[in-house]
């Protein structure tokens, strides 16, 4: 059984909590950029901004993996202002941001007062498997996992 560890070097027990959601059926480049968006967020804001974009309501901001995307008006017409709505990405970084939360209460810190200092999305490991065209070929099909990791920190009078 693998041992998994976390990406984030300058880890306080005493004020941060860790949460990982390991070999999520998410998009990478979607979760990269989902992260970007609510790093430096607090706790609530992030839990508001994931249901906004679940409901369609606030698009994310891509800054990588950005060829080809329309800009949103939402966005504020910045330049390079373009976005998508990561449904499914942010249902799964919803329940990491949950599961960071129960972990805290857990440990006994004030979750109001929790923010996101680290965010990070790693690939995972990809299931290949065999697909029947027609005239006895075959092709392949690939499912992409993703691996997320989440750091709150308990942060005093903000």
């Amino acid at each position: 059984m693998p041992t998994w560890g976390y990406s984030i070097k300058e880890y306080d027990p005493s004020t941060m909590v860790l949460a990982s959601g390991r070999d999520l059926p998410i998009s990478f480049k979607k979760a990269v950029n989902l992260c970007r968006a609510i790093k430096g967020m607090t706790l609530d804001d992030a839990k508001k901004f994931l249901n906004e974009v679940i409901q369609l309501k606030t698009p994310v901001p891509f800054t990588t993996y950005k060829k080809k995307v329309a800009h949103k008006a939402a966005l504020g017409g910045r330049t390079g202002a373009a976005g998508r709505y990561p449904v499914k990405a942010a249902k799964a970084m919803l329940k990491v941001l949950e599961n960071a939360e129960n972990n805290a209460s857990q440990k006994g810190f004030d979750t109001s007062s929790l923010k996101i200092v680290h965010a990070a999305a790693q690939k995972a490991r990809i299931i290949i498997r065999p697909f029947p065209r027609a005239f006895g070929r075959m092709s392949v099909k690939r499912r992409i996992y993703t691996h997320i990791e989440i750091a709150l920190k308990q942060v005093k009078g903000e």
